[in-house]
């Protein structure tokens, strides 16, 4: 037993030997709660309080499952592989398995995967005849899960007005689709396994009185329905261990609900609240960073991140001119670590929008620095982009069958499987392309089919004098991807993305269209799609290479990192619009998200936000993240500070990862000019310089000339400025 508690601190060793109580414990990041939790279960099985049996841990991932089952093992000596621990969803399919009939269910029944709900409600749409356009399926399906994570079936629905009726409607179709095929969605699983508890009095009796210890894990992700099912098993008299971090909680899009800490609080634990505070991860400096940002939300429960470690670094703060400045200054210091001996795989990009990978990916390909797109996939394989792209090959290559086949009924037009073989025997009768063989199909298959050639031959004719950035504009508006999108519950992300391709190709050419990329003949956008295709074809490490980790902030959640990059630290990116439109609770939860981002970082940590970001193409000028002035000037090292000279009108700043400079240099001035001088241009005229980058031959200003001109990026070299 000595062996069992000896590595605990007295927090720890505290909340593993509670008294039968039901207990909240408030683990901050990097504080042992996993340890905590497995040992818990360890002395409640080795002081004979428990037996294997009666012990029901819950968590939400299957590998945070496994690493449980596989650390017990290792402490106790007893067979746990009986032992009923698991993710929510895992432990109702067993207890469903185990009890079908009472459950209403074939011994068999299958469990839809997201995927397959959603060809489920397409299917259902189809055969009652509803427009799939105003009733989008991807967003049936977000409303019937929200609903039955809420514990309310079609039948319990309230109802607004004629468009919700409609709705609820569909979701008792789809409920009656899903008994008569004997199927389960994920979210089905948690309410008939709840709903079968409830109403079976003998049977809830057994399971209330099998497990006399119930431990949750990461209790801030709980939604409303899984508490509900926490409190129907407790309901005899089973003790609750709850782990969990208000202040880590920012999954509120998938129905997790911060407020069940507080009401577990209040329904059970009363003053049996433990905090875990000491981190084992971070930093000191890192620590009172997050502490100070965390600091500015309501209603938290309460608990401040500390170590023995030490100070650490200062925190490094960075403010770009531009958002292609923020990733050069990101790479080239990531160059520096590896060069220092940091490992690739210790460091880590953080953003808040999977759009802004774009910029990054393209800089670390550009520099030949292997990165791996954590949780996603990367810029050009993205759904929605390879979508655009094939447009766009389409406008340049009709003969693409390849391109073809992928936007032909994208969005939907009718054309189904059968017209398509119909067409593609056709091509190889006459030997030519899909396109080509259109011509020749009848009937209602020839009408669909040739709407969707005047569409591709419409867009050619309209973009034939456009600038590349124009060219994907208009062609992702009129194509139906950027309305498709837009109806789609979640597809805001999607078209932050299709935004970000626009960016791509207006920093792809100069003012004049000229191609700055990437040589070849072809004109600007089959330039443009060659460097696509090369770049989604390049630079992602392979299984095992060691490589720099991307990621978004909620994928983050969970991992750790030596060094940590958060970019894009602006308002309305971090914290984004959609969430601070939504007042005090949106707010509340970006502070969270950064929170979360803050506490990934052990040794080093970085945080970048520039003053113009491109967005539809077009500038955008940022104002930095109001979370950055919550954090205390003392912590941090601003490196826009002028902190050594190097040669005419450059500054050098930052340092390399052993405490040398960083060799990054940013300009102010550039070939005698300056931001904020007045210059005269033969062709534009008068204008303001906002912004410098790049040294050399390659210096760049970006001038304001107003009027019908507007922003323009000027190569020193050619541009032949005039100060006035």
């Amino acid at each position: 037993m000595s062996d069992l508690l000896a590595k605990l601190n007295p927090p720890q060793l505290q909340a593993v030997t509670l008294p039968t109580v039901h207990a909240l414990i408030l683990a901050g990041a990097g504080s042992g709660k996993t340890r905590v939790l497995t040992t818990r279960i360890a002395w409640l099985i080795s002081t004979g309080q428990v037996g294997p049996h009666g012990v029901l841990a819950v968590t939400f991932t299957n590998k945070a499952a496994k690493e449980m089952t596989a650390r017990l093992s290792s402490l106790v000596p007893i067979n746990v592989r009986g032992m009923w621990i698991g993710t929510f969803h895992g432990l109702c399919n067993r207890l469903l398995r185990a009890h079908y009939r009472e459950a209403g269910l074939p011994q068999s029944f299958q469990i839809l995967d997201s995927a397959d709900q959603l060809a489920m409600v397409k299917r259902l749409l189809k055969n009652l005849n509803i427009d799939d356009e105003k009733y989008p399926p991807r967003e049936l399906c977000h409303f019937i899960n929200a609903h039955k994570e809420q514990g309310i079936r079609a039948a319990q629905a309230e109802v607004y007005d004629h468009y919700t009726q409609k709705r609820v409607d569909i979701y008792a179709e789809y409920e009656a689709q899903c008994n008569r095929e004997g199927v389960c969605d994920f979210a089905e699983l948690l309410l008939r396994c709840y709903e079968l508890l409830q109403r079976n009095e003998p049977l809830r009796t057994h399971y209330q009185q099998r497990f006399r210890h119930i431990l949750v894990d990461e209790f801030q992700d709980t939604n409303r329905l899984q508490y509900v099912w926490l409190q129907l098993l407790a309901g005899g008299g089973a003790k609750v261990f709850a782990v969990g971090d208000d202040d880590q909680s920012i999954y509120r899009f998938r129905g997790a609900e911060v407020g069940n800490m507080r009401e577990f609080e209040r329904d059970y634990c009363g003053d049996n609240i433990i905090r875990l505070e000491q981190n084992y991860r971070s930093h000191g400096n890192i620590l009172a960073a997050a502490n100070a940002i965390i600091k500015n939300n309501r209603d938290r429960l309460g608990k401040n991140l500390w170590t023995d470690a030490g100070e650490g670094e200062p925190i490094r703060a960075f403010e770009a001119w531009s958002d292609l400045d923020e990733a050069r200054f990101v790479v080239e210091e990531i160059r520096e670590l590896v060069r220092d001996g940091l490992p690739p795989t210790q460091i880590a990009i953080l953003y808040r929008s999977n759009a802004q990978s774009r910029v990054l990916e393209h800089e670390l390909f550009t520099n030949s620095v292997p990165y791996k797109v954590y949780g996603g996939l990367r810029f050009f394989e993205r759904q929605e982009i390879k979508h655009a792209l094939a447009y766009l090959r389409l406008l340049g290559n009709p003969d693409d069958d390849t391109a073809f086949l992928r936007v032909v009924n994208f969005p939907t037009r009718g054309i189904g499987a059968r017209s398509l073989e119909n067409l593609q025997a056709a091509a190889h009768q006459t030997n030519s392309s899909l396109y080509n063989a259109a011509a020749s199909l009848s009937g209602k298959a020839g009408q669909t089919v040739g709407a969707f050639i005047r569409l591709i031959e419409t867009l050619r004719s309209e973009t034939d004098k456009l600038p590349l950035p124009e060219i994907i504009e208009h062609v992702i508006e009129k194509s139906g991807l950027a309305q498709h999108y837009r109806l789609e519950k979640e597809g805001q992300e999607r078209l932050e993305n299709l935004d970000e391709l626009i960016n791509a190709a207006a920093t792809f050419v100069d003012d004049d269209g000229v191609v700055m990329s990437v040589e070849g003949e072809g004109g600007a956008l089959a330039s443009f799609l060659a460097h696509a295709s090369l770049e989604s074809g390049e630079h992602q490490a392979g299984e095992g290479q060691e490589a720099v980790q991307l990621m978004s902030v909620h994928a983050a959640k969970g991992l750790e990192f030596d060094v940590v990059f958060i970019t894009g630290l602006e308002q309305g990116l971090f914290p984004h619009d959609n969430a601070v439109n939504e007042g005090q609770d949106g707010l509340e939860e970006e502070r969270r998200l950064m929170y979360v981002a803050v506490t990934r970082a052990r040794q080093r940590l970085y945080l970048a936000c520039a003053q113009t970001r491109m967005l539809h193409g077009q500038t955008r000028y940022c104002a930095p993240s109001a979370f950055l002035e919550e954090i205390p000037e003392a912590l941090l090292l601003k490196l826009n500070k002028r902190v050594a000279a190097t040669r005419a009108g450059q500054e050098s700043y930052g340092g390399g990862y052993g405490g040398g400079q960083s060799g990054y240099a940013a300009a102010t001035e550039a070939g005698g000019l300056r931001v904020g001088q007045s210059v005269e241009h033969a062709k534009f005229g008068l204008g303001v310089i906002v912004a410098t980058e790049g040294r050399g031959d390659d210096a760049r200003v970006q001038v304001n000339f107003g009027g019908g001109t507007g922003m323009k990026w000027l190569a020193l070299e050619y541009a032949k400025l005039t100060p006035v």
